[in-house]
């Protein structure tokens, strides 16, 4: 409703006179009593919510102190409050009706004792879900006829709850069953989500229904009043759903949230409210000077920097020629500079590239970075098109496709459009015309999180078939309404959205921190950048059903230890005859902090999984700015790479708004090994369906990838009659045979018409890397492959482990029945160490509605005892929190020597002097420092954690380090971090090194 606002438009124009302020506080996902945030500390929006749920009351690790629903209430004085529930919990179905019945019961009974605007109880009215519309005719979602069947269930009782408490109650379901009925065009855009011609509908409804049928006095000021309602829930949502809400009152609050964020929080309001006396003017026809009133809310103060350039390094931004002469790559390779800011100034911040299927560069750049302040500019992140015309390795054009988004911070091309990460939503943008110009905006998933805008769906990349694969990372609590669903998620993990389903999933969730990197092999199988772990994995483990609250197994690390870096962000494999032979296959990897540049590692078939060696580091930058954030493989074979391009790079150690934080810096460079030609670019648009199944034959995996793409945006019928054709004429003799029948099954799945008998012919194919991808493809269709359980049962039996992974996955999101026998085979199948045994436990329990047991803790080998032992056991527990310790340090406490963070195990820094090591950790620490006789640059400075932990947390990981990895020294007491604490209170910054050794000399 907020994207739209024409219910409010509908309101303001039937009662000018009345100074209404209308605030939307839903959120996709939402019930009576469950509300997840990321910024609270549970989800339960009032007492005893917790009562009707089960899966969802696991404790999901959200912290913050972001206001509940009644604060929110109470602060804005709401007289009436109207309550939206019932579709998510309508798929509960029959036997969900009567905890949903008692929760909404729960909900109103508490809202009726409150008094929200001081005086007296709120007026409660409840309007219940729309109906299903069957949009099956012309898009493969959902009919909508057993959903409808539950959705006037949860009406009727609804309504029961209605008469009972006598509140004004809105039938919704019934007349929009009508309006479908009545309407030559749809009204949802799959089903279950309106479109603005079902909004419009639904306006008048409400409106009506609620407050009676009224003339539209304001009538002649309709467009004047509903610009003004949009602009208000611009602010608005900047308030209540504030992005990088990690730093405004979540977990990441200490130590700079209070520098800024209270006072933007103040700003902001202010300049909501002054919105909303635009609205009461623009209902008599006036136009309120925004600019002018603005610059009368509050000032903001300005945050100082806590960059040290003695310590981190110059100030200095390098261009050109200087630029690149610190960039190296190895013998035989060259790089150069493909476009900078120099040449064009929109190419700010960088963070995502992909090349169209006319070989033309898109990039996505996002200087508003980290999030629109209160009182600046609008954001005008863009989607740019860059092209070099004249051919000589450089960009000399530039089309600017969308110029008014706010941290795009993903987006993939598609025939039908681009799909783009915008906060909360995912959008696709639309070229009406063929201009080049984005014309229009549908909205099309909603409730995604951006409590920290950085760990928002991200790395955008396709499978086969052309679902979109997203990243996600830790801290965030998303929950998406679907036609076929909620989809909840917590703490870090994937999507799969399905574009021509509609569908969404959380197709991956594993215990990770942040994920910025996603990529594909040959064979379909997909790999991702832990990030801040610094693990790469393999995602077929975790891929199985998740359960809320609860990570998936997902396997082992696949990166040697001595070239782990940390924090990456972006993958590629090395698919492209520009490059060497021995090269093929590999994958590489970007790093931003420390070591600044990409590795690149050989990748090895390991039994069921995959290994890898590091082969050399491909890119090495001695600019502390360079920062390589994304590439992709050109149409010509060579690599373009990504540099974000930024003095500051960390979130914990600076504050968000820190001035040094750059807006207007960003390059694209690009990779190449002139010894060998470049390849000549495939024709792709423009090209006929033969030629682009030709096409599918060449050795670049993303030569392959835009032809997909191309195809799937072509006439079905002629695709699906063009592959038959073409399977059929393959060399049989080819090796690459099954691997080309293999891009014609993935063709047919694209244009979601999948060749059951093609499909039929890979599942029993020789090679078994065609029979998992198979198994793959049969796990996505099974609402076309009638025989899927059949089919899926015996890929469980199949010889190779891999082939069986695959079945066990796709086996879990299977109905209990179906599902549980598949898994069952699979359990007696021989199984590897490694791989097969977390991915059936975890499939099993998920399938049977439970968590996975928790594994018992190890003993611990220490000779602490009683309180200290207490402390021990609560210190590993923080130590291996998401950005705390283990992140940088390992959970083994070796460090990473290749990002230069010191190890924590033989050194006194630890075993020492416990006033020093409590200074360090309360204060944080900066600059070089001599660690197991290393020395380590201390460029990044080491967060400090006085307003993070307690003295308890501290003494208490600090007992744990002391006592851990070998090492063994006596406990800290909490009484000793208060004495401390009291005695650095007034300091200002992070120590030195030298100066913590001046005051406690290093033990020797």
């Amino acid at each position: 409703m907020q994207e739209y606002g024409l219910f409010e438009t509908e309101m303001h124009l039937r009662f000018p006179d009345s100074t209404l302020y209308i605030r939307n506080l839903s959120d996709p996902g939402d019930t009576p009593g469950f509300r997840p945030r990321s910024g609270t500390n549970d989800p339960w929006a009032f007492p005893g919510a917790e009562d009707f749920q089960n899966e969802y009351a696991t404790p999901s690790g959200s912290e913050g102190h972001l206001e509940k629903p009644d604060q929110w209430l109470t602060r804005l004085q709401a007289d009436i409050v109207v309550g939206f529930f019932g579709f998510n919990e309508s798929f509960q179905g029959p036997e969900g009706l009567e905890n949903y019945k008692a929760e909404l019961e729960a909900w109103i009974l508490h809202s009726k004792a409150q008094k929200y605007n001081g005086k007296s109880a709120p007026q409660l009215a409840l309007v219940s879900p729309i109906a299903f519309e069957d949009i099956t005719a012309f898009k493969d979602v959902p009919d909508g006829k057993k959903e409808n069947e539950n959705l006037k269930l949860y009406t009727d009782a609804m309504r029961e709850l209605a008469t009972k408490h006598e509140l004004v109650f809105v039938d919704a379901f019934t007349p929009s069953q009508d309006w479908y009925e009545e309407s030559a065009d749809p009204l949802t855009i799959d089903g279950s989500q309106m479109n603005e011609k079902g909004y419009e509908k639904l306006a008048v409804l409400l409106a009506d229904k609620l407050f009676g049928k009224e003339d539209r006095k304001a009538e002649a000021n309709r467009d004047l009043i509903h610009q003004a309602v949009m602009e208000k829930n611009w602010m608005w949502t900047n308030d209540y759903k504030i992005p990088n809400g990690v730093h405004v009152f979540g977990r990441r609050y200490d130590p700079f949230g209070p520098d800024n964020y209270p006072f933007e929080l103040e700003k902001i309001r202010q300049m909501t409210a002054i919105r909303d006396t635009a609205i009461w003017e623009a209902t008599s026809g006036k136009v309120k000077d925004l600019a002018a009133a603005d610059a009368k809310t509050r000032s903001l103060p300005e945050v100082e920097t806590n960059y040290n350039p003695e310590a981190n390094g110059s100030l200095e931004y390098k261009y050109g020629e200087d630029a690149l002469k610190t960039i190296k790559v190895p013998e035989g390779y060259k790089i150069d500079l493909f476009a900078s800011e120099s040449e064009f100034a929109d190419l700010a911040n960088p963070v995502q590239l992909s090349f169209d299927n006319k070989g033309r560069l898109w990039v996505a750049t996002m200087p508003s970075y980290p999030h629109y302040r209160p009182g600046d500019q609008r954001p005008q992140d863009k989607l740019i098109i860059l092209e070099d015309t004249d051919g000589d390795g450089k960009a000399d054009k530039q089309t600017t496709f969308a110029d008014n988004l706010h941290i795009p911070v993903g987006f993939e091309i598609a025939p039908e459009g681009v799909y783009v990460s915008q906060g909360n939503n995912l959008i696709l943008l639309v070229d009406e015309n063929g201009d080049d110009k984005a014309d229009r905006k549908e909205v099309l998933l909603s409730g995604f999180d951006d409590h920290d805008t950085h760990h928002a769906i991200s790395a955008f990349t396709t499978d086969e078939s052309g679902a979109i694969y997203m990243a996600e990372g830790v801290f965030l609590h998303t929950n998406v309404e679907t036609s076929y669903g909620p989809v909840r998620a917590t703490n870090g993990g994937f999507y799969r959205y399905e574009p021509k389903r509609h569908k969404l999933e959380r197709v991956n969730q594993v215990s990770i921190p942040n994920p910025w990197g996603i990529a594909f092999d040959s064979w379909g199988q997909n790999f991702y950048a832990e990030t801040s772990g610094p693990n790469v994995n393999w995602m077929l483990p975790g891929s199985t059903l998740p359960r809320y609250g609860n990570g998936n197994f997902k396997g082992p690390n696949l990166i040697e230890k001595a070239h782990l870096v940390r924090p990456t962000s972006g993958l590629e494999f090395i698919h492209s005859r520009h490059f060497p032979d021995d090269v093929q296959g590999d994958l590489i990897i970007n790093n931003t902090i420390g070591f600044l540049g990409t590795k690149q590692h050989q990748v090895f078939e390991d039994t069921v999984g995959f290994t890898t060696k590091w082969r050399q580091d491909l890119i090495v930058s001695t600019d502390r700015n360079f920062r390589p954030v994304d590439m992709e493989i050109a149409p010509d074979g060579s690599l373009y790479v990504v540099d974000w391009h930024n003095i500051l790079i960390g979130h914990m150690q600076h504050n968000a708004r820190d001035p040094l934080r750059d807006h207007v810096h960003g390059r694209i460079y690009r990779v190449t090994y002139p010894s060998r030609p470049l390849v000549t670019p495939a024709k792709i648009d423009g090209a006929t369906i033969p030629e682009l199944l030709e096409n599918l034959k060449l050795p670049e995996y993303r030569t392959r990838y835009r032809t997909r793409r191309e195809l799937r945006g072509r006439d079905k019928a002629e695709v699906f009659a063009a592959v038959q054709s073409w399977t059929q004429t393959l060399d049989k003799n080819d090796p690459t045979y099954e691997h080309n029948l293999l891009e014609g099954l993935w063709v047919t799945w694209g244009i979601n018409q999948v060749d059951q008998d093609l499909l039929k012919q890979l599942l029993n194919a020789k090679d078994y890397r065609a029979r998992a991808a198979a198994t793959r493809v049969l796990r996505y269709t099974g609402h076309q492959v009638k025989d899927q359980p059949e089919l899926l049962m015996a890929s469980a039996k199949d010889p190779h482990g891999r082939v069986r992974m695959e079945a066990i996955a796709a086996a879990s999101w299977l109905p209990r029945e179906t599902g549980l026998p598949i898994l069952a085979e699979a359990e007696k199948q021989p199984k590897d160490k490694t791989w097969i045994p977390g991915t059936l436990e975890t499939a099993v329990a998920h399938l049977n509605g439970l968590s996975v047991r928790e594994k018992k803790e190890e003993d611990v080998k220490s000779s602490l005892t009683g309180s200290d032992r207490e402390l021990f056991v609560l210190g590993k527990e923080i130590y291996a929190r998401e950005g705390f310790c283990s992140t940088c340090h390992q959970p083994d406490g070796g460090g990473l020597s290749a990002s230069q963070f010191p190890p924590l195990r033989g050194t006194p820094w630890v075993t020492g002097s416990p006033e020093r090591l409590i200074k360090l950790v309360l204060k944080g620490l900066l600059g070089p420092i001599n660690v197991a006789g290393r020395e380590y640059p201390g460029q990044v400075p080491m967060t400090p954690f006085e307003g993070m932990l307690n003295d308890s947390e501290v003494a208490a990981v600090l007992t744990y380090v002391r006592n851990s990895f070998g090492n063994q020294a006596s406990p800290i007491s909490p009484d000793l971090v208060k004495q401390i604490r009291e005695e650095v209170k007034g300091k200002e910054g992070f120590y030195s090194p030298d100066e913590l050794l001046k005051a406690h000399p290093m033990e020797k």
